[in-house]
């Protein structure tokens, strides 16, 4: 029997907030988010729907999304018909997965990394391999040699730059090394070579982008979204970046209208508005700074981060689970890793604003690290 045949295997997704604070008996006001990664503060776009454009929400958004496709090819320096606008990254890496894996494929990916890269390929029927990532003191950086190993036989590479949890970004021309690499096996072995898609939630951060690449590879995706450094999670708005060949497979699967009239408006106006995300990265990165500082004080240990989150090295998985515990106990939900994850002695803490921190210093103060 198909394997597609059978129940689709489960997930556990984060709890809610009023699920945390009926367990842990708190106002739902006292539950901060540091497992999420998403911004503190949202952005100022109230006159998209007060004043210079009213979304008409009794119709559907317009099949095209013209001015959003406008707006995101002039901000990511492409043509308009190499975008797909996607609701969030993850409708985005749904989407890809989709057009690239099959009942059977085989995809790739440097671990460890984001969950829904494993999650988007089984779901497919398709089988996830995992690829160790160097060591800690290597940065997590890619194993090029193994990670071009298991391509060979792959239909799809998921790459995430930079990498969730991690925190880090490869070095250099390293992604173009790793291309190469593909293109060179794949022509000697007379094939295509397998799909890259290279999510890039956190690349405002980094200020750089493998876009320019789409021409060297031509089977390069790259994901971007609006939910980390423009602050609009909320409205859940992503999109695929391809060639136009590329991207068409992908925009087969693609439901109709599934960004909604506001989400497509707010995005717009971000989108035109640079500044709107620049200011929240700098806000982000002296909070970053101070998190670091401050909680290295206690004898928490981060790891390097470019990214609006940071991930911290407990002395063993029980002490990490320990300070996840108490920190949960005051309304401060960490990111935590399962028992059998090479990060499970480390918590992924989200940068939050100066006064949430404030409570998080307080709370680490008396927590063993």
């Amino acid at each position: 029997m198909s394997s597609l045949t059978q129940p689709l295997p489960t997930y556990d997704w984060e709890p809610t907030t009023d699920f945390l604070a009926a367990k842990y008996r708190l106002a739902r006001e006292a539950i901060v988010r540091y497992d999420v990664n998403t911004s503190p503060l949202p952005p100022d776009l109230r006159d998209v729907l007060t004043g210079a454009f009213v979304p008409v929400l009794s119709e559907y958004p317009p099949s095209d999304y013209a001015a959003l496709v406008e707006a995101a090819a002039a901000a990511y320096g492409v043509g308009a018909d190499e975008v797909l606008p996607t609701a969030g990254a993850d409708e985005a890496l749904d989407l890809s997965a989709r057009a690239f894996l099959r009942e059977g494929s085989v995809a790739v990916a440097a671990v460890p990394t984001y969950a829904m890269y494993r999650i988007v390929t089984e779901q497919r029927g398709a089988t996830f391999r995992g690829v160790p990532r160097q060591s800690a003191e290597a940065s997590f950086a890619l194993d090029i040699p193994a990670m071009a190993a298991a391509a060979r036989t792959a239909d799809l590479v998921w790459l995430c730059e930079p990498n969730n949890p991690t925190g880090l970004a490869e070095q250099g021309e390293r992604i173009k090394m790793l291309l190469d690499h593909f293109a060179a096996d794949a022509a000697a072995d007379g094939r295509a070579g397998p799909a890259v898609v290279v999510d890039e939630a956190y690349a405002e951060f980094i200020g750089s982008s493998v876009l320019a690449l789409r021409d060297r590879y031509p089977r390069l995706v790259v994901i971007r979204t609006l939910s980390k450094a423009y602050a609009l999670a909320g409205a859940r708005v992503g999109f695929a970046v391809a060639t136009a060949q590329t991207l068409a497979p992908v925009l087969s699967f693609r439901a109709p209208a599934s960004v909604s009239t506001v989400s497509a408006a707010l995005a717009t106006a971000a989108l035109r508005r640079p500044e709107v995300a620049e200011a929240n990265i700098a806000r982000i990165a002296e909070q970053r700074t101070r998190m670091i500082i401050e909680l290295s004080g206690f004898g928490w240990r981060p790891y390097p981060s470019l990214v609006n989150f940071i991930l911290f090295r407990f002395s063993s998985a029980g002490t990490a689970a320990d300070a996840a515990e108490a920190l949960l106990r005051v309304g401060l939900v960490p990111r935590t890793f399962a028992v059998d994850h090479p990060l499970a002695d480390c918590l992924r803490l989200t940068v939050r604003s100066a006064t949430e921190n404030d409570r998080l210093f307080e709370a680490a103060r008396g927590i063993p690290a």
